[in-house]
C-alpha cells in the first residue's frame, strides 16, 4: 500500500559550530582586510567560499576544478602531516615536566563559538587543521608559561603551524574558473584552447576523469543532478558566518 502514497523528503540539517580558545587561531580565522599599504590576507570564510565553488564546478566536469580538487587535498594531507610533527616535537618536550607536577589543560574562560555553514568536505578538512592548530598553540603558550622553551621556540612553534594554514588558504587563493567541461576539452574549441593557454593543460588522467579526488563530487550530466542525501545539508550552504572576538587569558 505504501506505492499508493507520495513520500515528499525534505533534505538533512545538522547543526555544527565551532569553539576558539586562542586570538591565534580566530586570528586564521578571520584573516585580514586589505587597506591602505597593507594587502588583504585570505581567511577561513574566504577559503571555504573558494573550495564550495570548486566542488560546484567540478560537479559540472570541469577538469580544472577536478585538478583544483586533487592539489587541495594533497596540500590539506602533507599540512596536516606538518601540524602533526609540530605537535609530536611540543609534545616530547613537555614530557620534560616532573612528576609530581599535575598540570591541568589550558582553556580559554571565554572562548568563541562560531556556527559553521560549510558546502564542501575540503572546507571541513581545513576547519579540523585550524582545531589542530588551536590546541598547538594552546600548548605552546603553556609550554612557555611554565618555562619548558623561551619566547624564540615558542613563536617559531605558533608562526610555523599558523604558515601551514596561510600556505592552504594561498593555494586555494591562486584558483581561477576555467568555465570549460572535458567535452570541450575533448573537441579542442574555442573555450578549452583559451583555458589550456590560461591555465596549462592539467595531468591527462585528471582530465579524462580516472583520477579524482575521493571528495569530488559526483559529476551532473544532461542535466540529471546526482542527490546525495549526506551531502544535502552541505550542498544548499553559503560562507560560514560569524564574528570572532577577542578570547581572554590564552596563556
Amino acid at each position: 500500500m505504501a506505492d499508493h502514497y507520495q513520500l515528499n523528503l525534505g533534505s538533512l540539517r545538522s547543526s555544527i559550530t565551532l569553539t576558539l580558545h586562542t586570538h591565534h587561531a580566530a586570528r586564521i580565522w578571520q584573516g585580514r582586510n586589505a587597506r591602505e599599504g597593507v594587502r588583504s590576507i585570505m581567511g577561513m570564510a574566504g577559503y571555504i567560499s573558494v573550495t564550495n565553488l570548486i566542488k560546484q564546478t567540478a560537479a559540472h566536469d570541469d577538469p580544472y576544478a577536478d585538478w583544483a580538487i586533487v592539489q587541495l587535498e594533497e596540500k590539506l594531507m602533507q599540512a596536516k602531516a606538518g601540524m602533526q610533527e609540530l605537535t609530536q616535537q611540543l609534545d616530547r618536550i613537555r614530557q620534560d615536566l616532573p612528576r609530581q607536577i599535575d598540570m591541568s589543560d589550558n582553556l580559554n574562560i571565554h572562548p568563541v563559538t562560531l556556527p559553521l555553514y560549510i558546502g564542501s568536505q575540503l572546507g571541513f578538512l581545513a576547519v579540523y587543521l585550524l582545531t589542530d592548530y588551536d590546541i598547538l598553540v594552546r600548548h605552546t603558550l603553556l609550554a612557555h608559561h611554565t618555562a619548558l622553551i623561551g619566547r624564540r621556540d615558542m613563536e617559531a612553534w605558533i608562526d610555523d603551524g599558523a604558515h601551514l594554514l596561510r600556505s592552504l588558504f594561498g593555494q586555494a587563493q591562486r584558483y581561477r574558473h576555467a568555465g570549460v567541461t572535458r567535452d570541450d576539452m575533448a573537441a579542442n574549441n574555442a573555450r578549452a584552447l583559451a583555458a589550456v593557454e590560461k591555465y596549462g593543460l592539467p595531468p591527462m588522467d585528471i582530465l579524462e576523469g580516472h583520477r579524482r579526488s575521493q571528495f569530488a563530487p559526483p559529476i551532473i550530466r544532461r542535466g540529471a543532478a546526482v542527490v546525495d542525501d549526506a551531502n544535502a545539508s552541505a550542498d544548499d550552504a553559503g560562507e560560514p558566518f560569524a564574528t570572532v572576538g577577542n578570547p581572554e587569558n590564552e596563556a
